[in-house]
């Protein structure tokens, strides 16, 4: 068994990215237009927010490791261009600020050339370090024997600094000694030498294996991509990358993966948690901590592990609304005796569930996002109902699409759990800013209205 590349940095490239180009653009703002008389913080939290915003729009961090210079430097470009015009713009809205074109064009040039530099340095960096240590390396095999998968196999194998290593092919037409086995083979394989990447010549299997292929990917957190051919294309979610001049198509990943998004997901998630705690649970909480405490012994809050992003655990906090017991991986049913009469008010106004802002604000849940289940509702359900586990691509949330639709609360048949993750899936593939604020806005609707499910 070939073991897994541990202290992969990939997920650290972006944040300090991002950090750095704020970082610069703020410490020049700060000593070019000092003396413009501007408001300080104003202009600032202008100043980000736009930088950011325009990175979503251009797509300005989304740089792989066959991403070129030249794509690098188009991607400035447009970053700066619109910048530049964003920057101009506040000084007309702003009355007593001094326009001074001459600081906002160094400010322009000494950013732009600093961030290139950083930007390059980190490219050409990365590349030597893959090459000189081997590090990093994602695991790949290919599907099919095609002259379109040799010729993949060799841009792996003459261009180390891609970060590849390529383990062999499946195929069910040819057999050689680089043929690893047949394409039932795979999955096995793929799981027992910790594969990351699936390669697919799609005129190697059928629509019905292909598919099976996906779900695959999707159960098992592998990324899958297509080595294009002759054969007509089907999914409406492929997207196309560049190897040198090799075409690669790969499922396009949705917005919640775009780390610019996920940013100002985790923004909004911040401020919104600080809001209610701030406003909300500060004097809520001392007042549910005395009526919970007089009605049945036991804690105030009630802690359980559920798993999360990757099906990672973390504590899930609510306030506790049922007699202290040993049945807490049993979910709540209708009259159940467990619940107190407090509890059952807070259940029906889902007043139990605002503890999950603390979750919120450490990271751990989103304001929206699918619902955390049971540890013992996803050993029951995840090899039983397709795309279960596309739930965990993502943070769980306070609240989510399915919960607003009514498929809450107890599970009594497996049609309920469908539905449950149909929705869930949805918002995941799905997701905008504006759908957030729609669940938001219809889960205090219907906070207020009352739930049949809630108990």
């Amino acid at each position: 068994m070939v073991a897994r590349q541990t202290g992969r940095y990939s997920k650290y490239i972006r944040p300090i990215s991002i950090l750095f180009d704020l970082f610069t653009i703020t410490i020049l703002c700060l000593f070019l237009f000092k003396n413009l008389n501007i408001n300080t913080f104003y202009y600032l939290s202008y100043q980000t927010t736009s930088w950011i915003l325009i990175a979503i729009i251009v797509r300005y961090y989304e740089v792989y490791r066959f991403t070129t210079p030249v794509e690098i430097l188009t991607k400035m470009v447009k970053q700066f261009s619109i910048f530049l015009l964003v920057v101009i713009a506040y000084f007309p809205f702003a009355k007593t600020a001094i326009f001074n074109e001459k600081a906002i064009a160094i400010l322009i040039a000494i950013s732009f050339f600093t961030i290139l530099l950083f930007k390059y340095f980190l490219f050409f960096y990365l590349k030597k370090y893959r090459l000189t240590t081997g590090s990093n390396f994602r695991n790949a095999i290919i599907i099919g024997y095609t002259p379109e998968a040799i010729r993949l196999k060799e841009v792996f194998e003459n261009r180390k600094d891609y970060g590849y290593r390529f383990f062999g092919y499946f195929s069910d037409k040819k057999q050689n000694q680089e043929v690893l086995g047949k394409v039932d083979e795979l999955k096995s394989y793929t799981l027992e030498n910790n594969i990351d990447e699936i390669y697919c010549s799609l005129n190697e299997i059928s629509n019905e294996k292909l598919k099976e292929l996906v779900e695959f990917a999707d159960e098992n957190k592998k990324t899958i991509k297509f080595i294009p051919d002759t054969k007509e294309i089907f999914s409406k979610n492929l997207k196309i990358d560049y190897y040198e001049l090799f075409p690669v198509l790969s499922l396009q990943k949705t917005q919640l993966h775009n780390p610019s998004v996920k940013g100002l997901k985790r923004g909004f998630d911040v401020v919104f948690s600080f809001f209610v705690i701030l406003f909300i649970l500060s004097w809520l909480i001392p007042l549910l901590a005395i009526l919970i405490k007089l009605e049945s012994k036991g804690p105030v809050f009630f802690k359980q592990g559920r798993p999360g992003l990757d099906e990672k655990e973390f504590f899930c906090y609510k306030f506790r609304s049922m007699k202290v017991n040993r049945t807490t991986e049993r979910e709540a049913s209708k009259n159940d005796p467990r619940v107190t009469k407090m509890g059952k008010f807070m259940r029906k106004t889902s007043i139990d569930e605002l503890p999950q802002f603390f979750n919120v604000l450490l990271g751990d849940m989103s304001v929206v996002g699918p619902r955390p289940h049971l540890w013992s509702q996803n050993k029951s359900y995840a090899n039983r109902i397709k795309k279960y586990m596309v739930r965990h691509y993502v943070k769980p949330g306070v609240t989510g699409l399915a919960q607003v639709k009514g498929f809450r609360g107890e599970i009594e048949t497996d049609e309920d759990m469908i539905n449950r993750i149909k929705f869930d899936v949805f918002y995941i593939e799905n997701w905008s800013l504006l759908m957030d604020i729609k669940i938001i806005v219809q889960t205090v609707i219907n906070i207020f209205k009352g739930e049949d499910k809630a108990y």
